[in-house]
């Protein structure tokens, strides 16, 4: 009885096909998924949360993008002890000329604006002259725009905010306690008003008990004894912000 033929075996040249076909169907597969990635929604708001050691919890709601200035501003708050070698570049920041109220030039703003370390963050010390007209206690239109600037960098940043007053005990007739109140008071209602959490909002008045000091220890001119400072407290403390 004759054996089975036997058939030809796969010719070696075509075996490379096997291998060409799987090839293939990976990269079909690829732009499958690259075409499918491509046509997701660019625009879902995603929620970004940054720490650093030093400054806490920073909350921005956007389109997974962080704004630039306000990024820059923080980095240079992240240790409140060296702020006094970066306050012109925080103010340059905050007050760029270009945003500044025609009537004041940057040589004025300079001089009464104060970027200050202290142990629990950094305030921004503002004279009255920046903010109030003579014995007043309502912001005026320059106050507004300046504490307006301050609103993106508020809502930026997730720590508390305290907005102290101070004036000085030679104001006559006037009642250094309440006055010092009024103008606080009027610049946490601004900020309220602009969209800043209240929770995070605290208000202190001072009179004329807290002078502002010269780089020799001693009490400054009355100009920037009658201020506002809004203090930022960056310097998270244990447990951190809720």
């Amino acid at each position: 009885m004759a054996g089975k033929k036997k058939e030809p075996p796969c010719p070696p040249l075509a075996l490379w096909l096997v291998t060409f076909s799987d090839l293939v169907t990976l990269l079909l597969t690829f732009f499958v998924l690259i075409l499918t990635m491509s046509s997701m929604d660019n625009a879902i708001l995603t929620r970004v949360t940054l720490q650093t050691a030093d400054l806490g919890l920073l909350d921005k709601r956007g389109s997974g993008r962080v704004e630039v200035k306000e990024r820059l501003i923080v980095d240079l708050m992240e240790k409140p002890w060296e702020v006094i070698n970066k306050k012109q570049r925080i103010k340059d920041l905050l007050f760029p000329d270009d945003d500044l109220p025609e009537e004041l030039s940057k040589a004025e703003l300079d001089r009464n604006l104060e970027v200050l370390a202290r142990p629990d963050g950094v305030a921004l010390v503002f004279s009255d002259q920046l903010l109030f007209g003579p014995g007043e206690s309502r912001l005026s239109p320059q106050g507004q725009r300046l504490m307006d600037a301050l609103i993106p960098l508020l809502m930026y940043i997730s720590a508390p905010v305290n907005v102290a007053g101070h004036t000085d005990v030679t104001d006559a007739g006037i009642d250094p306690y309440a006055l010092s109140a009024d103008r606080a008071l009027a610049v946490l209602d601004f900020l309220v008003d602009s969209g800043v959490p209240p929770r995070r909002l605290s208000l202190s008045a001072y009179g004329g008990d807290v002078p502002a000091l010269d780089e020799r220890g001693r009490p400054a001119a009355s100009a920037m004894n009658r201020r506002v400072e809004v203090l930022l407290k960056t310097a998270r403390p244990v447990g951190g912000y809720q």
